[in-house]
């Protein structure tokens, strides 16, 4: 099949609907190769190829490489695994006319589009995301409000008197900022209330736009979305839609927790000790998920397959960040309150685990751990399918494993967690699985033998990397279980060493921990996860998932236990023993 070649305009392209849910992109999706392009809202805007395949609807997430302009050389590239594309038309070209597999993990191949059956409404903001800068001089051309108090006027009109024949339909709420000109995210407020409300100071303006806005916001315009809200600069100092009184600005949109910059530390001469209150946890109470209901049998299948579409839909440096993300939280490198820090004596959770009241974020960090292997190894031992469909979510995990070493988002607990999963004995028994991994995803096989597994020997050793510049997170297990009184396994004169060794990166774990912190959130920064996939990556959303609602509160012993003879259970059916 040929893809229209009509210019590399996104809006030219039959295959394009703009802003569409999942839900409604599944629907339209009937055979096997059926596939449209959309723009996810979850992930802000982000075209993702939708696919049907072998019964199930797949999405895939195109990633977007920002690139220094140069003359003759586009500024955005956009890939799909690994080939990179010039745009995205370019991208659905070389797939589908080349029937090439979307991921080597699903084989998904798209080779029916489904067209759109009505204009896309499109707002500039996709204009910027996916198409080039060209398209936004016209929009700018119109002038549909500036910094000067003519620009007023145009503020009450309709778009259809705005616009011209050919012109996009561009809602007023999606106009980008450029340059100067204003950012406009909602309806304005009636030209009658914004005009009444200036002062005979208000309109000595500049003749010319100020090149940098104004420090602090002039006019605070509610967002129905629920995004932090933004500031205009069209008129200073106007009540804002929320009636704010004349002369008080509303604060600045907050960041992030994981970006918000850490109170300055008080000068060692004037802090004073403060004994410890409490034992801290920052694992959140199980509060109600998204994906989950108040009441829930374990594994249930429905969410199984839910889990599965929200993991392929993301490329494995996409997890490792959500993973990172939960990681930092739950290890209390980021997102530590003021009132935590009191209680627990010491300002980060990586000095807590090494102290004697620091038994129960322990215990939480083992639990993480280990349900976090439980996961991983359910997504190969899941697999009841071909073989081919084992050996992908092999190589997935292997990806994965990669994405989170040191050198890339640097995790090593969510790296030792997934290759606690790989070197699980339900899943290295599966020989036939295993080679057919060595056959079909020969590079990630060799990843895995010659550069993983020595890595994770290394960790566990205590002398693998862990410097913070390339490690955001570092690996804490070894130092859990030894302060928890487990036995370290080997000869004696070994197990001295491996003690010595261990207790050593302990300190100086506690000690290196806001050099931690700066790197995790240098890591973070910019990254805006996606709701579903951090919430699938929590301790409460894990233990729920795979022990259910009722089994989650028994003795974590007694559910390892138990969970462990599911998945004996479960390797057996797939490669019987003989």
């Amino acid at each position: 099949m040929q893809v229209p070649q009509d210019g590399e305009d996104i809006a030219s392209q039959p295959w394009y609907h703009g802003p569409l849910s999942r839900q409604k992109a599944e629907a339209l999706l009937q055979q096997d190769g059926d596939f449209l392009v959309r723009a996810s809202g979850s992930r802000g805007g982000h075209p993702v190829i939708s696919c049907r395949w072998r019964g199930s609807a797949l999405h895939f997430e195109v990633l977007r490489v920002a690139l220094r302009p140069r003359p003759g050389r586009p500024t955005t590239l956009f890939q799909l695994e690994d080939e990179r594309f010039p745009s995205l038309p370019a991208l659905v070209r070389s797939y589908v006319t080349g029937q090439r597999p979307l991921s080597q993990a699903t084989g998904a191949v798209a080779s029916r589009l489904v067209a759109r059956q009505r204009p896309i409404r499109r707002s500039l903001s996709e204009d910027t995301l996916l198409d080039s800068p060209a398209q936004i001089e016209p929009l700018r051309a119109r002038k549909w409000s500036d910094s000067q108090p003519a620009g007023l006027e145009h503020m009450g009109r309709s778009r259809e008197g705005l616009s011209g024949p050919g012109a996009s339909a561009v809602p007023l709420s999606a106009l980008p900022r450029t340059g100067s000109d204003p950012v406009l995210l909602t309806t304005p407020a009636p030209l009658g209330s914004i005009a009444d409300s200036l002062r005979a100071s208000d309109g000595q303006l500049h003749a010319k736009a100020p090149n940098k806005p104004p420090r602090t916001p002039s006019l605070m315009l509610p967002d129905a979305s629920g995004r932090p809200p933004t500031y205009c600069e069209l008129v200073p100092r106007v009540p804002s839609a929320q009636r704010t009184p004349a002369g008080h600005s509303c604060p600045e949109p907050e960041a992030p927790w994981w970006e918000a910059e850490e109170e300055e530390e008080e000068d060692e001469e004037n802090r004073c000790f403060s004994r410890p209150q409490a034992e801290v946890s920052f694992c959140p109470p199980d509060n109600p998920f998204c994906m989950l209901g108040p009441q829930n049998r374990p594994l249930e299948p429905e969410v199984l397959r839910t889990l599965r579409g929200l993991f392929l839909e993301h490329h494995p440096g996409s997890t490792a960040l959500h993973l990172l993300l939960v990681d930092c939280q739950a290890t209390g490198l980021l997102g530590v309150t003021k009132a935590q820090r009191d209680a627990m004596g010491v300002a980060s959770g990586l000095e807590l685990l090494t102290l004697p009241h620091g038994r129960r974020l322990r215990l939480e960090l083992l639990e993480r751990h280990e349900a976090l292997a439980l996961a991983g190894a359910l997504a190969v031992l899941g697999c009841a399918g071909p073989l081919e469909e084992r050996a992908a979510a092999l190589r997935g995990l292997v990806e994965l494993a990669l994405a989170l070493r040191p050198g890339a988002a640097g995790d090593l607990p969510g790296l030792a967690a997934v290759m606690s999963a790989l070197l699980m004995p339900q899943v290295s028994r599966l020989e036939r699985t295993w080679r057919q991994l060595r056959r079909s995803h020969t590079e990630a096989a060799l990843a895995f033998e010659q550069e993983l597994k020595p890595l994770m020997r290394a960790l566990d050793e205590g002398a693998g990397p862990c410097d913070p510049g390339e490690v955001a997170l570092p690996h804490v297990a070894p130092a859990v279980r030894l302060l928890e009184g487990e036995e370290l396994p080997g000869p004696l004169d070994e197990s001295c060493e491996r003690l010595l060794r261990t207790l050593h990166g302990a300190r100086q774990m506690a000690r290196d921990a806001p050099r931690f912190r700066k790197a995790a959130a240098g890591r973070l920064r910019g990254f805006r996860p996606d709701p579903e996939l951090r919430e699938a990556l929590t301790t409460g959303f894990v233990r729920r998932l795979l022990w259910g609602s009722r089994g989650a509160g028994a003795p974590r012993a007694a559910r390892l236990e138990k969970f462990q003879r599911v998945l004996s259970v479960l390797s057996q059916r797939l490669e019987p023993d003989g």
